[in-house]
């Protein structure tokens, strides 16, 4: 296979190493965004909770409002750990293909070196044979 050819197959990983390097660091930005969410909706609920307790004291009132509003809170927590989960997913399948061209990368390099070695130390394929 012609040194050419090797090189441009290792252009080709390069690329698509930066590429999926590209998407894991846009999954990682929005994983920090869902914990940012988490923690102000964590400040929101408390800031909620106190305004309840403050205002309707140990009240029957004060209890189904703290009913709906753990309700509230609990299903926008889900929402957000279904999202990190989701994203987690992703960036799991990332960076296993990652690690895949990575490997496919470092063995076509292996195969370019040799392919050089071989050439300028036997003069190449076609000399003196």
């Amino acid at each position: 296979m012609a040194i050419s050819n090797l090189q441009e197959k290792l252009l080709f990983y390069t690329q698509q190493k930066s590429r999926i390097s590209s998407k894991l660091s846009d999954i990682q930005m929005q994983q920090l965004s869902a914990s940012r969410q988490v923690a102000e909706k964590q400040l929101e609920y408390n800031s909620q909770l106190s305004d309840i307790f403050y205002e309707y004291g140990e009240t029957d009132l004060y209890g189904e409002l703290l009913l709906e509003l753990q309700s509230e809170h609990e299903f926008e927590l889900s929402k957000i750990n279904t999202w990190e989960s989701e994203l987690e997913v992703q960036k799991e399948g990332l960076e296993t293909q990652l690690n895949e061209i990575s490997s496919y990368e470092q063995a076509w390099q292996k195969l370019l070196t040799n392919n050089i070695k071989v050439e300028f130390t036997y003069g190449g394929s076609s000399g003196g044979k």
